[in-house]
């Protein structure tokens, strides 16, 4: 009788050891290896451009006046980002509502830009920024870019 017993434990332990060793072992070789017999998970190639972290941009455009009653804010007025070989990316609109006096702040891929922004001086300007990684990028049209860390 424990003859028949320990044999039934025996294959109830095997077929639950065996298998769990098994699938042990392929999520090891899985997760480290580099073997071309096993190459993993299907992913796509990797482009370096979108993998970077995005720049930021804040740009103090000139103001337009709203009368609310009788306060008056100056909300920061909506520019246009094209790419560098001139093709059209996004429109700005730069506060968030006719009252916000604070510029918006854009998240960019990395690279060059150019805006089509007014100034408060100049009138309509194009201006040339470059976007960095990780970094804020403050355009002041009535003062001088700035690169800035983030924090």
């Amino acid at each position: 009788m424990k003859s028949l017993l320990s044999r039934c434990y025996s294959k109830a332990i095997l077929s639950v050891t065996l298998p769990g060793l098994y699938l042990c072992t392929l999520a090891v070789v899985q997760a480290g290896a580099r073997d071309p017999l096993f190459p993993g998970p299907a992913r796509p190639e990797v482009d370096n451009r979108t993998e970077l972290s995005p720049g930021y941009l804040i740009v103090y455009s000139a103001t337009d006046q709203f009368n609310d009653g009788d306060v008056l804010y100056y909300a920061h007025s909506s520019y246009s980002i094209y790419t560098i070989d001139g093709k059209f990316f996004k429109n700005v609109e730069n506060h968030i509502s006719r009252s916000d006096e604070i510029p918006g702040v854009v998240t960019l891929p990395v690279g060059a830009y150019t805006l089509e922004v007014r100034s408060e001086k100049e009138g309509y300007l194009r201006v040339h920024v470059v976007i960095t990684a990780s970094r804020r990028t403050i355009l002041n049209l009535d003062g001088e870019q700035a690169d800035m860390d983030s924090d």
